[in-house]
């Protein structure tokens, strides 16, 4: 995989991280920025994982596919002869894989589940659910054939902002209280990727109050637990107003006859009504986005798909992401 070129947008930042994690408020399309950026990073005849840990379908959902299983399965090409393949982490499947690795189990670990042993493990430790979807995360993240990496990049649809920290530190806690064993040292290497310079956690959001508030306070919970902060990615923005400000409602009466529509004030009225709401709109826009450039973390924007997110919106999306078009 070494002989694929690293892409690189045109701000000169590249995407060079093998482990993209991808995190945001619920309703900011962090699945689709996910899966737009796996898709651009398997430019070129690349090769790249997308993964859902959270039990959702939402990349099958996307692709219209069926279900994904436990299992890496090709999901699309991309152009230049790039693939891209995805993986639904399901934290059952990873304990008895896990079980079969370190203690050799086998068909014996997989007879817990009919005991129902594995819920009960996974109930009063809590933290072992996300200690074993990271796991499966580093694995696949450092897998190498024949001395090469199985893969150039991995994607991963993370949980939302509000548990991302919890999430990605939980290894870091688990390899603090656990003694010794496989579950000290699986915990260590996975808290040694996540915080090494071959991850990055982007943070996608909308220019909306509630979703910029929890991308400050992420970032800054991030930064305080040792994390790679990436991206600020902007999802859903809009073309500029025109130069001008507030449009009279003379002019928008003339404009409205020469098109050979109705001019009367109460349409007047509300087209001003309405011009006035969008600049405020806008100005709010434009102070939250100042807010972002602040943080300091280098922000890109992704312009708004009014007809949804198709697989032609994804690439748009994978354009703008990887190459700034």
């Amino acid at each position: 995989m070494g002989a694929a070129q690293r892409p690189t947008d045109r701000t000169g930042i590249d995407w060079s991280a093998r482990l993209h994690v991808v995190t945001g408020k619920g309703g900011t399309g962090k699945t689709s920025v996910a899966a737009a950026l796996a898709l651009g990073l398997a430019g070129g005849g690349r090769r790249t994982l997308l993964v859902e840990v959270e039990g959702r379908q939402g990349i099958s959902q996307l692709f219209g596919t069926d279900p994904l299983p436990y299992a890496e399965r090709p999901l699309a090409d991309a152009p230049g002869g790039g693939r891209v393949s995805a993986l639904a982490v399901d934290a059952e499947e990873a304990l008895l894989e896990y079980l079969d690795m370190f203690y050799k189990l086998g068909a014996a670990g997989r007879a817990l589940r009919k005991f129902g042993a594995i819920d009960f493990a996974t109930t009063i430790a809590p933290g072992l659910r996300d200690v074993l979807l990271t796991g499966k995360v580093k694995e696949a993240t450092t897998r190498t054939v024949d001395k090469r990496r199985v893969y150039d990049a991995v994607v991963l649809d993370a949980p939302p902002t509000g548990r991302i920290g919890r999430f990605l530190n939980v290894t870091a806690e688990t390899a603090r209280l656990a003694k010794i064993g496989p579950i000290k040292t699986q915990s260590e290497g996975v808290s040694a990727l996540l915080r090494s310079p071959m991850t990055a956690v982007h943070v996608v959001t909308l220019l909306e109050e509630m979703p910029v508030q929890e991308t400050v306070d992420a970032i800054a919970e991030l930064t305080s637990l040792g994390f790679g902060v990436g991206r600020v990615i902007v999802n859903g923005t809009r073309a500029p107003l025109p130069a001008g400000g507030l449009v009279t409602e003379a002019a928008l009466a003339r404009g409205l006859r020469a098109a050979g529509l109705p001019a009367g004030e109460e349409v007047v009225t509300g087209l001003r009504d309405e011009a006035r709401d969008l600049i405020i709109r806008r100005d709010l826009e434009d102070s939250l986005r100042t807010d972002l450039a602040e943080l300091g973390v280098p922000l890109v924007e992704l312009p708004l798909l009014p007809d949804g997110v198709d697989r032609a919106g994804l690439e748009t999306l994978s354009a703008a992401l990887v190459h700034g078009a």
